[in-house]
């Protein structure tokens, strides 16, 4: 199958600079394999989106040389698709409506497990619906981090797949997206690593296949805080782009030419003798 990789942010601030090494990072991956490289707009949930995120963002990527392939997907617009994913688990009595609270479900360390809701006396409330987790081990080989396992019923139990308030979650959305964009390799943050195996349950579920996954190191302050859309530190500046790129391509492990040069240069510069398998993978990466 022909490599696919994909970047997909979500429109809850400006793209920042843990963001923007995950986007070169599996950019350089996909140019590589000399495969297609995506974006995937994740503006699946509307309390937590911040007006013209989403437009910004997209209109950086281009300033430091991130084209995609295709035009961008809006998780916004796949709604039927995320209905149709809904229907076959609820038909095949793979989800169940849950009301539990967080106070309700915090004797068990917050997790639901076995499909066995604390209260199940009516409530005048929408449920939110929940995948159910058998106490299976889910193993898999992250491409920089080796081997996996993880035991979900133990570590997330239960997981929600839609909220009470209608949205489906990030989980169900992914892996109905990666699956519909033909998505073959998942080059995403260390943040991200403990939703794997979720979607990896979820994909099995849906009867879709598993990409290869590959996980970054996340980029810290030197206090050691993974920097977020909220920190103010090292700016991404459009207008400017190539010191920003440099010192992404520099903790990326990329070699840099000994002069200043535009984007694309840089870009051209960093696939030279480019291996996946030498990306860094130490988490807790720092930068100053």
């Amino acid at each position: 199958m022909t490599y696919c990789g994909r970047f997909a942010p979500s429109p809850t601030g400006p793209l920042h600079f843990g963001s923007l090494v995950a986007a070169v990072g599996s950019w350089l991956c996909a140019r590589h394999a000399d495969g297609a490289w995506l974006v995937r707009m994740e503006d699946i949930d509307p309390p937590r989106e911040v007006p013209g995120a989403a437009a910004a963002i997209l209109a950086a990527l281009p300033a430091f040389g991130l084209a995609p392939d295709a035009p961008v997907l809006f998780q916004s617009t796949r709604g039927a698709a995320y209905d149709e994913a809904f229907a076959q688990l609820r038909a095949t009595g793979l989800v169940f409506p849950c009301t539990c609270s967080r106070s309700q479900l915090a004797a068990g360390g917050g997790i639901h497990r076995d499909g066995a809701c604390v209260d199940d006396s009516p409530v005048d409330r929408e449920p939110a619906w929940r995948l159910r987790v058998p106490d299976v081990e889910i193993a898999f080989a992250d491409a920089l981090l080796g081997p996996q396992r993880e035991r979900l019923r133990e570590t997330v139990g239960d997981f929600v797949i839609r909220r009470a308030d209608g949205f489906y979650s990030y989980q169900l959305a992914c892996v109905v997206d990666d699956a519909f964009q033909g998505v073959t390799d998942v080059v995403r943050g260390q943040d991200l690593l403990d939703s794997t195996a979720r979607q990896i349950w979820l994909q099995r579920c849906l009867g879709l296949a598993t990409p290869t996954y590959r996980h970054l190191p996340l980029v810290r302050d030197s206090s050691g805080n993974k920097l977020s859309k909220s920190s103010r530190a090292w700016p991404i500046d459009p207008a400017d782009p190539a010191p920003t790129l440099r010192r992404a391509l520099a903790f990326l492990g990329r070699p840099l030419p000994d002069r200043p040069v535009a984007v694309d240069e840089l870009l051209a510069h960093a696939l030279v003798d480019f291996d996946p398998a030498r990306l860094p993978h130490c988490s807790g990466s720092s930068i100053s």
